[in-house]
């Protein structure tokens, strides 16, 4: 199992995370850094670790405080041979930790660059629907909506084929509609992850987070869908690998 989106540096002991998550069957960890120092840390977490491999971006908190030529500095550390994605990139209205503007020229810029060196992209979108399917209408690479959160983008996003993919979130008793959403998702555009240290799935909840947790998200999923959870593993497995060009 994989697990597509954890953000190692801020867990207490990543190695040990790592070990526990083996220990489950999670075999792979794509890690994410969201400022310029976390990038640095995701690389150096890839390179301790087989199996670990970094996603790389400046996140939309962060577009007020990023310093100039930061895009510049991500497009340079996405040439370390563990780098397989940008992310997480993208907009976020609901904390508005920093102006809109600032978020919009930011996401604009890292999707140029990603395109430049032809990398997917991992989605942040919080209250921002509109803007993010119009900043994203003309990407032609791959773009994976993490931590989907958002019914009212799932039929765009079908229909851009973009990569769908559900957090631990997706187990929690209210959240009949991310459960729904994960039915309509085909087999070839779905994925999980943990997201951790954050959202713990329900059986952990109040927890931190860690990869390992991502199977409870996995068996949420596949009951959902009425599938047997080897098969969505095998499914989500394929698609992560065809995604971010893993080996």
């Amino acid at each position: 199992m994989i697990d597509t989106h954890a953000h190692l540096d801020a867990l207490d002991d990543p190695g040990a995370a790592v070990e526990r998550a083996r220990d489950v069957g999670v075999t792979r960890i794509l890690t994410v850094g969201t400022d310029l120092d976390g990038c640095r840390r995701a690389l150096e977490l890839s390179d301790a670790h087989e199996g670990v491999f970094a996603i790389l971006g400046i996140h939309p908190h962060e577009a007020a405080a990023a310093p100039s030529g930061a895009v510049q500095e991500v497009c340079r550390l996405q040439s370390h041979p563990k780098a397989v994605a940008v992310g997480e990139i993208g907009l976020d209205y609901y904390r508005d930790y920093a102006p809109g503007e600032a978020q919009r020229h930011l996401f604009d810029a890292q999707l140029a660059m990603a395109a430049e060196i032809e990398r997917p992209v991992v989605i942040h979108s919080r209250a921002a629907d509109d803007d993010t399917l119009a900043a994203l209408a003309g990407f032609p690479g791959a773009v994976v909506l993490h931590c989907f959160s958002s019914p009212r983008l799932l039929s765009p996003a079908l229909e851009r084929g973009w990569y769908v993919s559900f957090a631990g979130n997706a187990t929690f008793p209210r959240a009949t509609d991310l459960r729904l959403a994960a039915t309509q998702v085909p087999a070839d555009r779905i994925l999980a992850e943990t997201d951790s240290p954050y959202l713990a799935p329900q059986p952990l909840r109040g927890r931190s987070n860690e990869p390992a947790y991502v199977m409870h998200t996995l068996a949420a999923l596949a009951e959902a869908r009425g599938e047997d959870p080897a098969e969505l593993e095998a499914h989500i497995e394929r698609n992560a690998t065809e995604c971010f060009g893993l080996s």
